[in-house]
Order: structure tokens, then sequence, then C-alpha cells
């Protein structure tokens, strides 16, 4: 643990599944409640700072998101990011996009383009509780694979 880091002394969202090098967490946000994080448990900041093995466990847990996703959702589009401008420490974004989302095309930082009603969560293909035990379950399978 790293001390001010948000990542190491916080949950970061909603959680979903851990390993004993990653936790997975819903982010709590209304406009994109497809949005998960995968976050390595050690404070790294780049991804490099991962032996091989470590680098493919994570994308293989990144991996498993985005699967359950594209499964269960038929999103537009899968966006993934592992930026850590704001927070420095190594964790992916794996997010749900659909072409009637609040900024699509834009990323999700981006520029508001439409109002979304009904909410964006009751949009979904599945409630968040059912699509969050796909996404428990397909990254907990990687744990035990591993």
């Amino acid at each position: 643990m790293a001390a001010g880091c948000e990542l190491c002394e916080q949950p970061g969202g909603v959680p979903v599944a851990s390993g004993l090098a990653w936790r997975v967490i819903r982010v709590a946000d209304a406009d994109f409640p497809a949005f998960y994080r995968v976050v390595w448990t050690a404070h790294v900041a780049e991804f490099t700072d991962l032996s091989p093995a470590e680098r493919a466990t994570c994308m293989d847990v990144v991996a498993r998101v985005e699967t359950v996703l594209r499964e269960r959702l038929s999103p537009t589009k899968i966006n993934l990011a592992a930026l850590g401008n704001m927070v420095p420490h190594l964790h992916w974004h794996v997010i749900a996009r659909f072409d009637w989302d609040s900024h699509f095309p834009q990323p999700v930082w981006g520029t508001r383009q439409r109002d979304v009603a009904p909410p964006a969560a009751s949009r979904l293909a599945v409630p968040l509780d059912v699509l969050d035990a796909a996404v428990r379950s397909a990254v907990q399978a990687a744990e035990e694979s591993a």
C-alpha cells in the first residue's frame, strides 16, 4: 500500500471480485453503469512494472471482464484504458459503451452529447447484480486456472 493512493486506501467502487493479485470493481456512475475497473493489488504505476506472468494474469482478467460485457450487453463498443494520470496505481478501465449513452462517441470524460432517459442502468440488457455475478464468475475462473 502507498499512503495517499486512493486505490490502495479505498475499494474504488462496488467490489465485484478479487484474486490474490487483483480486484474487479464496478464504478458507481449513473451515466456508465457497465464501467468496471481491474485494479492491480500491489502499488505499481506502469504495466511494465509487472513481470511477464503478472502481465498475462492482468490482461486475462481484463479480457474476461470485456467478454462478459460483450456477451451479456452487446454494446456498440468496449473502451479499454489504463491512463493513471490522476491515480498512478495500475488499473484498467473496461467500459461498455452504447450509441445511446450520454457521451457516445466521445470518451466517458469528454463532452456530454445527450441526456439519457430512462436512466442508463435500466437500458442494459441485464440488471447490474446479474452482470456483476457474471463478471465475478468469469474472473474467479481466471484465479482458479492460475
